[in-house]
């Protein structure tokens, strides 16, 4: 998805740095240029890690993750947020009062709570950080099972009707619209949303692959990149979902490492060779 420079929407990361570039604020970058956006990042944490897990958590400080906010809504008119990893409730409070501040719109919040393999990303307090300052500023927050299962104090969902059962539990916590994403389940991947009152299930394919690091980063910077174009939200998932899906298809013969590599986030984008 392209445009001329000027029309092109600005896209914001407020994530954790992945310095093997398979989520965190490296996914959330290339999801943006993906489509067509212009992306910027305010960090949150640094991580050492590979493809084969997360080995050491830093974060930044909750007062440096604010400034960093603050200068770029100070100059720059940001048309969509994206939230990932805070890793600290003061972190979370201190973001939700510089989003307020810009009056920021088009949020999309991917709770991170901890890592599929490696050190946690979320210290204590976290969940209940993230749904009360937080959560009600979002247009969508996108937890997947796990996640939604720490925010929402429930067992691990087994199943859509727990999916949507959560996604409605999230939506009385505060926030506008939940999806819960239930790629982790047997089957075909399903997601749930919660959202004015209804809830309304996603199927999909499932696409044989190891290399599925990152999806959820990218699967939310791609909603937020088409809520900036002004899509509604319902066709945003859609249209972020069928993207994902053609990512996750591209990048499954890719080779980055002994571990689980991400998806194909550039799989549109045509490389020449540069001109001498």
């Amino acid at each position: 998805m392209t445009g001329d420079a000027a029309s092109r929407p600005k896209l914001l990361s407020i994530a954790g740095s992945d310095p093997s570039g398979g989520a965190g604020v490296q996914a959330d970058l290339k999801t943006f240029a993906a489509f067509g956006a212009y992306g910027m990042a305010a960090i949150t944490a640094l991580t050492v890690q590979n493809t084969k897990g997360v080995l050491t958590v830093a974060p930044v400080s909750a007062a440096l993750v604010a400034a960093q906010t603050d200068a770029i809504f100070e100059d720059i008119a940001v048309d969509a947020v994206k939230i990932g990893m805070l890793a600290r409730p003061s972190t979370a409070k201190a973001v939700a009062a510089s989003l307020e501040r810009a009056g920021a719109q088009n949020i999309v919040l991917d709770p991170v709570l901890s890592a599929s393999r490696g050190a946690d990303l979320g210290a204590a307090g976290l969940p209940s950080a993230l749904l009360a300052h937080l959560a009600p500023l979002a247009t969508l927050i996108t937890p997947n099972l796990n996640e939604a299962a720490l925010l929402t104090g429930t067992p691990l969902a087994r199943n859509v009707q727990d999916m949507e059962t959560q996604a409605r539990a999230l939506v009385a916590a505060g926030a506008k619209a939940a999806l819960v994403k239930g790629g982790h389940l047997d089957g075909a991947p399903i997601d749930a949303l919660c959202a004015q009152g209804a809830t309304r299930v996603f199927q999909g394919e499932r696409v044989e692959t190891r290399n599925a690091h990152g999806t959820g980063c990218a699967l939310s910077s791609a909603v937020a990149c088409l809520l900036a174009r002004g899509l509604e939200l319902e066709a945003a998932i859609e249209e972020a979902k069928r993207w994902l899906m053609r990512a996750l298809a591209a990048g499954a013969k890719m080779r980055l490492g002994a571990g689980a590599g991400p998806p194909d986030h550039l799989w549109a984008a045509k490389f020449e060779t540069p001109l001498d």
